[in-house]
């Protein structure tokens, strides 16, 4: 390592935690020179980078998540092809990801610039209240270091960030309260022609569990999206009145509303969709930031004798049209701050590598994700319902998201989906092909038929929480390294009884909703999937078995828990290591629950008050 240079801060990961923290060291604190380090390419500010992934993504054959953007053998992102029914004989190699099982990980992320902010759908929950105190209320998991109202402040300051549109009156249930005159950025999204179908046909439907009933109503999903501004919103910090939508990055005048694309995911192609690329865009405004792409971190190195982060070892990389090696390098670097920022599993394995943050034994452990459970059927003919129309999913049902029922199983979240059977049967395009080939249509038969068909396609995506297990967990071996001779995660993964029984009640009231609905389900699990389940449960002194498939949300969560302590916990409530105080560990890892709700606005909410952290620490070198 010849070169050591000394920055005040050094940020591993550009996405929406790293370029929250840099935004705002860099607006209170004008005289820090800080670093970002990122592992893949973009720049942060090139509206023809953006151009590209959009023409990637037309191309692509399979629109996966991760299909519109870079992915170098140097700095690999996950895939959502690659996982599979795992062998006995494991562990499953083909991916990023070595996977040991039993039960395989089925979520990606996105190691470019802007994070997987690049390709999510929107969806910007607060978390309720008792989602907070899991282990107090109801018994499982552990408490957070900090309640829902230690939160609201940052809550509010990512939303304004992020440019949430919601309405205060539809989001104030299960506990979940505002600051008085609070109204969010912008208005709700509207809600499709589906939801509303749904909304009215919903009416009056009780669904009764554990000897409780509950109200099945369908409301509206806050949205990371341009809306209609709200003129009464008053800014937290400038108390500014009114909100001005943010739109593309290096092109303002695009994206300053969403145009309904129905390709949110993987890549809304005007950014009338938040991306972390918006936040990035601003804090590149400070000269004393700078942002090093293609520059993956192998290691942070400790000081034996005082225990703080003494620097941090990255690589960088270049390669030809082919993709192929050319001119890497070795660096190093020393940060007076030290913040991990990327991925919760990339994060950890950094940790791992560097054996730091070793006295509570929690690194890597209490790997979770939303387990969704797809449901999908036709509307009756003739009920056109609107499919493929607009943003992935604007609404849901929020009545199992807490209750004293998680005693006993997961809570759920209820997203409905507008894109048809996009999702569990990769349609419109598999019902063209299935229609050429096995039906012989053409013509005007097969534009009726297709016409018919896809208008009348619904799903349902049933979100579980997933309780943190030390059963769940990465790590890393000499033996699987990727092309730049970084540790590949390995994972272990397992489902617990507490998710299945919430899967099994999620299908009861699945049931319940086709009924009232009159849809025809058509929904079917396979041995073969790669999420399969069996479950076996008692039901009127008769033992049964439950068969359904689990797929993943792209919610990565846990591998460096917050907690009170050394002892429980990898990091406290500012994301501060208990090991090193000069190092950070930020961002969905540092969960130590999941609850129901989407984490990015968590997370966000979560990077600002780390950010504030900083900024006392630095206050001597800051404007107040």
């Amino acid at each position: 390592m010849k070169d050591s240079t000394e920055f005040d801060v050094v940020i591993v990961g550009a996405g929406i935690t790293g370029a929250i923290i840099a935004k705002e060291l860099g607006a209170k604190c004008k005289d820090l020179n800080i670093l970002m380090l990122e592992a893949g390419t973009g720049s942060g500010s090139d509206f023809k980078d953006y151009q590209k992934f959009n023409d990637q993504y037309y191309n692509a054959w399979a629109k996966t998540p991760n299909s519109p953007f870079t992915n170098s053998r140097f700095a690999p992102s996950p895939s959502v092809l690659s996982p599979h029914n795992i062998k006995q004989n494991g562990p499953l190699t083909d991916g990023y990801f070595v996977q040991e099982g039993p039960f395989p990980f089925l979520s990606n992320y996105n190691r470019n610039v802007g994070g997987t902010t690049l390709h999510w759908l929107g969806t910007t929950l607060r978390m309720c209240p008792n989602d907070f105190q899991l282990k107090t209320r109801y018994g499982h998991g552990v408490d957070w270091p900090l309640t829902y109202e230690d939160l609201q402040p940052y809550y509010r300051r990512a939303e304004f960030e992020i440019g949430v549109a919601a309405e205060v009156d539809e989001q104030n249930y299960l506990g979940i309260k505002f600051k008085k005159g609070y109204v969010f950025p912008m208005h709700k999204i509207p809600q499709s022609y589906l939801e509303q179908q749904m909304a009215e046909g919903l009416k009056g439907l009780m669904f009764e569990d554990e000897g409780e009933k509950y109200p099945v109503e369908v409301i509206s999903t806050p949205q990371g999206r341009n809306g209609m501004p709200n003129v009464a919103y008053v800014h937290e910090e400038s108390g500014k009145l009114g909100f001005t939508p943010v739109g593309a990055v290096g092109n303002s005048n695009l994206g300053q509303r969403c145009e309904g694309n129905a390709n949110c995911v993987p890549i809304c192609p005007v950014q009338a969709k938040y991306n972390a690329l918006k936040t990035l865009h601003d804090a590149l405004k400070n000269p004393k930031l700078t942002l090093l792409n293609q520059s993956p971190v192998s290691i942070i190195e400790i000081d034996s004798d005082t225990g703080q982060v003494d620097c941090v070892h990255y690589k960088t990389y270049q390669t030809d049209d082919n993709g192929q090696r050319a001119n890497i390098q070795s660096h190093s670097v020393k940060g007076k701050i030290v913040i991990l920022a990327a991925n919760a599993i990339e994060n950890a394995k950094i940790l791992l590598a560097s054996d730091a943050c070793t006295k509570s034994g929690q690194v890597g452990k209490n790997l979770m994700d939303h387990l969704v459970m797809i449901t999908w059927g036709f509307f009756p003919k003739g009920q056109d319902i609107g499919a493929y129309r607009g943003p992935g999913s604007t609404s849901g049902m929020p009545l199992m998201r807490d209750g004293e029922f998680r005693k006993n199983r997961s809570a759920f979240r209820v997203e409905i989906g507008n894109w048809g059977w996009n999702w569990p049967a990769n349609t419109p395009e598999s019902t063209i092909v299935d229609a050429v080939d096995k039906e012989n249509m053409f013509g005007q038969e097969l534009i009726d038929f297709i016409k018919e068909q896809t208008s009348r396609q619904f799903r349902i995506g049933w979100e579980m929480e997933q309780l943190p297990s030390e059963k769940n967990y990465i790590s890393i071996d000499n033996k699987y390294k990727d092309d730049l001779g970084n540790y590949r995660p390995i994972i272990h993964y397992r489902l617990n009884n507490y998710e299945k029984e919430g899967a099994l009640v999620a299908s009861k009231l699945s049931e319940a909703v086709f009924d009232k609905l009159n849809i025809e389900s058509h929904t079917c699990y396979k041995d073969k999937d790669a999420g399969y389940f069996e479950y076996k449960y008692k039901d009127c002194e008769q033992w049964k078995v439950f068969k359904s498939t689990f797929n993943g949300a792209g919610h990565v969560v846990g591998c460096h828990r917050m907690g009170s302590n050394e002892k429980n916990s990898v990091v406290d409530s500012n994301q501060r290591a208990h090991d090193h105080d000069n190092l950070f560990v930020a961002g969905c890892g540092s969960f130590p629950t999941l609850a129901t709700s989407n984490p990015t606005l968590t997370m966000a909410a979560l990077a600002y008050k780390t950010a504030d952290e900083i900024v006392k620490q630095f206050n001597s070198k800051c404007d107040e």
